[in-house]
């Protein structure tokens, strides 16, 4: 009984397998023909397309335009997601599916913007650079979401804590004229509101989405009524000063990677610092080792004598820190003034960067990338004066966390105790 069990379950797997197979191979059938159709059908076979190589404004690390025939390039790119879809129905990738997917996306993305910028010029090494920015508070809360919900906690309160960071970083920064203690104040406000977090939901046992929503309308609150109340009434408590590029020698030299990696600002340097400390600290240190063993079964490690309380808070703790980061970014890295709700829900696109991610910070990383990207995409296309709506493009980031948790939620590797309490016997 149990080997006829076994195979059941087996011959369900691999149906399930043929069917992704499948699936995934109309898809990029219909994203060849999309090409083909949409943007390659009606286009001239003298259209050029210009791709800008170096972001405005720079002359370290300069190269060369990208200058490609428009038709000639859908129509090697139609044919190559083509390929790759034949190939998928006929045996499948195994392994490699997701990057097959990934160069699928990619080729689409580049024919859309060879479409759009067809006759025209697009920078498009400035259009990467700004998804590298705009990808930091995404990241960086997908960061601040797996430090917690590695050791069990849940913790929908990364959007409250970054726009509570980002109100008290303007305001401290603005009064002390100094950027190192604005970035100080914005994290400790985030830290409090951690601590408040953590001992609602793991001494209380309250809810933790409760507990997170509650400290989500406080933060939207009390920041809007002290924006109305001070910060818009007197400016000078609404300038704080900011960081500006750090160009990291030699380095900054290298041709397109350069002056987007190399010559950027403070926050990106700190995003990539704390993704490599967490990456190791992780999965190849025993701290690490504890912590997840805390998320996956607190019994089991309570049992081998890891405090499990006392690891929960600390992880609540530091993912109040990174959050704190994050939100601090909005002030003294990208914008410089405090605004009601500039956050804008990218708290809760940092916790679907962390699904889609697989609660894996190179894999959070690689999400928050994404979702950077669709937001600079969206502000090109207004200033190419696309045929598509700005207000349309806009979206593209919160359609994208719908797809990513309609899509990706039960797939992934959720910790086995995420969002439960725990109660020491």
């Amino acid at each position: 009984m149990a080997v006829s069990t076994t195979t059941i379950h087996h011959q369900k797997i691999n149906e399930i397998s043929s069917i992704r197979r499948y699936a995934t191979g109309v898809i990029e059938i219909l994203v060849a023909v999309f090409i083909y159709l949409a943007f390659t059908a009606k286009m001239a076979s003298d259209t050029l397309t210009t791709f800008v190589m170096t972001p405005g404004g720079l002359d370290v690390g300069k190269m060369a335009d990208l200058i490609v025939p428009t038709r000639i390039t859908l129509i090697i790119l139609s044919v190559f997601c083509l390929i790759i879809a034949g190939i998928q129905l006929i045996k499948g990738f195994g392994k490699l599916t997701n990057l097959m997917v990934g160069l699928v996306f990619l080729a689409f993305i580049f024919g859309f913007l060879s479409w759009q910028a067809a006759g025209k010029s697009l920078n498009l090494a400035g259009m990467l650079s700004s998804s590298v920015l705009l990808a930091v508070p995404i990241t960086l809360g997908a960061f601040s979401g797996i430090l917690c919900e590695r050791a069990g906690v849940v913790n929908i309160a990364i959007e409250g804590m970054m726009l509570m960071a980002a109100m008290v970083s303007a305001l401290m920064g603005s009064i002390t004229h100094s950027i190192w203690l604005g970035l100080l104040f914005g994290i400790i406000s985030a830290l409090l509101l951690a601590l408040l977090h953590g001992v609602l939901s793991i001494k209380y046992k309250i809810n933790q989405i409760i507990s997170g929503t509650v400290i989500n309308i406080f933060s939207t609150g009390i920041t809007a009524f002290i924006s109305q109340k001070y910060l818009q009434v007197f400016q000078q408590l609404n300038n704080p000063p900011m960081f500006t590029r750090f160009e990291i020698p030699l380095l900054s030299k290298i041709p397109l990677i350069g002056p987007i990696l190399f010559n950027t600002n403070f926050f990106v340097y700190l995003m990539f610092i704390i993704l490599i400390i967490l990456q190791i600290a992780l999965f190849s240190t025993r701290w690490g080792l504890r912590m997840r063993s805390v998320g996956e079964h607190p019994k089991a490690a309570d049992t081998l004598g890891i405090n499990v309380i006392k690891t929960r808070y600390m992880a609540v703790l530091l993912g109040g820190l990174v959050a704190g980061i994050a939100g601090s970014f909005y002030i003294l890295g990208s914008v410089g003034r405090f605004d009601e709700g500039m956050t804008a829900g990218k708290g809760f696109i940092g916790l679907a960067a962390m699904i889609l991610g697989n609660y894996n910070p190179i894999g959070a990383l690689g999400a928050g990338m994404l979702f950077g990207f669709a937001d600079s995409l969206g502000s090109k296309l207004s200033l190419l004066g696309s045929v598509i709506p700005s207000t349309l493009m806009s979206t593209a980031p919160y359609l994208i966390t719908m797809i990513v948790l309609a899509g990706f939620v039960g797939k992934g590797h959720v910790p086995a105790a995420d969002g439960e309490p725990y109660n020491k016997e």
